[in-house]
């Protein structure tokens, strides 16, 4: 009886031990999703309370400023240039590009930050080499870092700049954010970037222009503070060019938000072409150029939603889209949501210029095979017409 009685008693000794462990271990559980939450509370918070909209209207330093004026009927050349803040390599993909391919295979960017530091100085050099043999009058580059954890805090815009001393300059602030701690894999980081101006001629003064923005949940922490750049500068006879830097919506399916955007743009560009002046808006448009270079290139993959058309009906009156003389042959964005391999990959044209009637202009999308960025530039020659 005595071994029996042991034995039922070691048994419920054993039970009692099992229930009172699972409590236990629910409040343990119940403890780390509490902190869990917490923990998302507090970034959810920390994020909204370092998130700010740069003003509209605000006056931009030009440094180191030529005195050099510009003349009717002579001819100035300009480019565009995304560079990508040194991360697009051939073998590189972003984390918020999305695709499809022709199977139906969906696909998606992998990286927050560039591969390496000595990638994003590699990349940064082949850019400066590329504009360096351009050799343009006017150059206007668009996501150029100052201080970024995913460039390894390489400051770009110090280093373009010391290759180009000869350049009168100006920054426009249009990406500062807080820690991105997306994707988790390969956090984004905080970034400082923006739109980086240079020009051979004199340069009267100069505002940023803020773009309506997603100001949604989100979307508002992981895209850019759009803006463009306006440079105003002195031509001889009393007129002026209004020259413009822009950068436009990326994630923006539908194109809901870069359609305000335009509206914004053209307003700009229609008042000052009324007003008597030459206007020339380069940039990335983030839509394709034309409804001819929207599909207009081999590709395995499926026409991307992201991908709005802008086409010449769109434009203010008096503004034009000058179509590269090769807009066909070459494009000037890849899709980041696979490494680039020509022939695979989704191109398209969306980087350019719009010019105002008063301006003889022609453009040439200039091929690098996307080796330093998931763009490559566009140069434009032009003249200012006379009365």
């Amino acid at each position: 009886m005595t071994g029996k009685l042991g034995n039922h008693n070691d048994r419920k000794n054993q039970t009692d031990r099992k229930g009172r462990h699972i409590p236990v271990m629910i409040k343990v559980l119940a403890g780390c999703l509490l902190l869990l939450l917490l923990c998302v509370a507090g970034y959810v918070i920390y994020m909204q309370a370092n998130y700010y909209r740069i003003e509209d209207h605000a006056p931009l330093e030009v440094k180191n400023n030529p005195e050099q004026i510009l003349k009717t009927k002579e001819e100035y050349s300009a480019v565009t240039y995304n560079i990508g803040f040194g991360a697009y390599g051939p073998d590189y993909s972003f984390f918020m590009d999305t695709g499809e391919m022709e199977d139906g295979t969906a696909t998606a960017g992998k990286y927050g930050k560039a591969a390496s530091r000595e990638s994003v100085e590699e990349n940064t050099k082949g850019a400066i080499e590329t504009l360096a043999g351009l050799d343009a009058d006017f150059m206007l580059l668009q996501e150029v870092d100052v201080d970024a954890d995913r460039s390894y805090h390489i400051d770009q815009v110090k280093e373009v700049k010391a290759e180009f001393p000869d350049y009168g300059n100006i920054f426009a602030n249009n990406f500062h954010s807080a820690y991105l701690f997306y994707p988790f894999t390969d956090p984004h980081g905080a970034v400082e970037a923006g739109l980086l101006s240079f020009g051979r001629y004199r340069i009267e003064e100069a505002e940023r222009r803020s773009y309506p923005v997603d100001d949604s949940f989100i979307t508002k922490f992981m895209d850019l503070d759009r803006c463009f750049a306006v440079m105003r500068l002195p031509v001889k006879g009393g007129k002026e060019l209004v020259l413009i830097n822009s950068h436009m919506s990326a994630y923006d399916e539908g194109g809901v938000i870069r359609a305000k955007q335009l509206e914004i743009l053209n307003s700009v560009m229609e008042e000052e072409y009324q007003a008597g002046n030459y206007v020339i808006v380069g940039g990335d448009f983030n839509h394709a150029l034309g409804e001819e270079v929207a599909e207009g290139f081999p590709s395995k993959q499926r026409f991307p939603a992201w991908v709005s058309v802008l086409t010449q009906k769109e434009m203010a009156e008096g503004i034009t889209m000058v179509r590269a003389k090769n807009e066909l042959d070459v494009p000037t964005c890849r899709g980041a949501d696979i490494p680039y391999t020509k022939g695979v990959n989704f191109t398209t044209v969306v980087d350019g210029f719009l010019v105002s009637d008063n301006v003889e202009a022609a453009a040439e999308n200039v091929d690098t095979d996307f080796g330093y960025s998931d763009h490559n530039p566009v140069l434009l020659k032009f003249r200012l017409l006379a009365e």
